[in-house]
């Protein structure tokens, strides 16, 4: 079998493990890396044993795919670019700044026949995976995603940053329009909002509460849904989940709970991640997180966003 032939634009923390995961793909042919830094560029280069590109516009007809893990505020240049001269693309979250601009990415990939790929890597952890086996219709939904501070990411606010991780998930899980935003967010260590909190209503009757901090001294990755008779709670650091059922009607000597717990190897999401978007090039086939997806995680993200300056300008 011929191998894709494939490259990654953007090579610093998240970029060179996407570069590795491609190396460690038999059905791939890691061509180059290209970065903005020569010096990073050529040091990932050196490590993975390929080319180093400065300008990533070289690739043009040497590659099949790419993936796009520069700054945010590259991403729509860049994955336009790429899918323009017939390249698939798989750009990590968010897809871009503004929907706007992930709209037109939609619409070029889908004009070109082109793969369009979204990094929400949280749909392949494999305790996601295994918890949307169980679980049918959401009535409520609580989130928590903290992080201690990091100059990485900090070019967009953080419900682009991290928030949006959890509201791809969220709306994979409750598949049904938004009805109401309501949003708090402030700014601590930098000029943008660093924590933020959200309540969603959906015309479901569903109700989500998802608060999200770069400004943590610790790490959480908290994820809890409850639906009729049921409660699963899921921990996407520990790759642990907790599954709680009503299994008969109340007695007062009895409490009819069926109480479940596993815990999964963590495994290697990326490495799904990098994997299922190689197979869906190869085989022309809809990713589990296509551009549509990413696009509507990020209308979300702005309707949060907007809700926040509202709040702020209104106080």
């Amino acid at each position: 079998m011929t191998k894709l032939r494939c490259a990654v634009i953007g090579v610093g923390y998240l970029g060179r493990f996407h570069a590795q995961k491609y190396k460690l793909t038999e059905s791939v042919e890691l061509v180059a890396v290209s970065d903005a830094r020569p010096e990073r560029g050529h040091e990932v280069a050196k490590e993975l044993d390929v080319e180093f590109v400065g300008d990533y516009k070289k690739l043009k007809d040497q590659v099949d795919a790419v993936t796009v893990a520069a700054s945010t505020s590259s991403h729509y240049e860049i994955a336009k670019w790429c899918l323009e001269n017939k390249i698939s693309v798989f750009v990590e979250k968010p897809i871009t700044v503004t929907s706007i601009e992930a709209k037109e990415l939609c619409d070029i990939a889908k004009k070109n026949n082109l793969t369009l790929q979204v990094g929400h890597v949280e749909r392949f952890n494999p305790a996601m995976v295994s918890a949307k086996k169980v679980l049918r219709k959401p009535l409520f939904i609580e989130v928590h995603r903290l992080a201690p501070f990091t100059p990485r990411g900090a070019d967009v606010d953080v419900v682009l940053d991290l928030m949006i991780h959890d509201l791809d998930v969220i709306c994979s899980l409750v598949d049904s329009p938004v009805k109401h935003i309501s949003a708090v967010g402030v700014p601590v260590l930098t000029k943008l909002v660093d924590i933020a909190n959200a309540r969603l209503e959906f015309e479901s009757g569903a109700i989500v509460n998802v608060t999200a901090s770069r400004v943590s001294q610790q790490t959480i990755r908290k994820f809890r849904v409850f639906e009729r008779d049921k409660y699963l709670s899921l921990d996407f650091g520990k790759g642990s989940v907790d599954f709680l059922t009503k299994t008969g009607e109340w007695t007062p000597d009895t409490i009819p709970l069926n109480h479940e717990t596993w815990s999964l190897e963590k495994g290697d999401a990326l490495l799904a991640e990098t994997q299922s978007f190689v197979e869906c090039v190869r085989e022309k086939k809809r990713p589990i997180v296509n551009g549509e997806d990413g696009l509507a995680a990020l209308q979300l993200a702005e309707r949060i966003i907007e809700n926040i300056r509202e709040r702020a300008q209104n106080s």
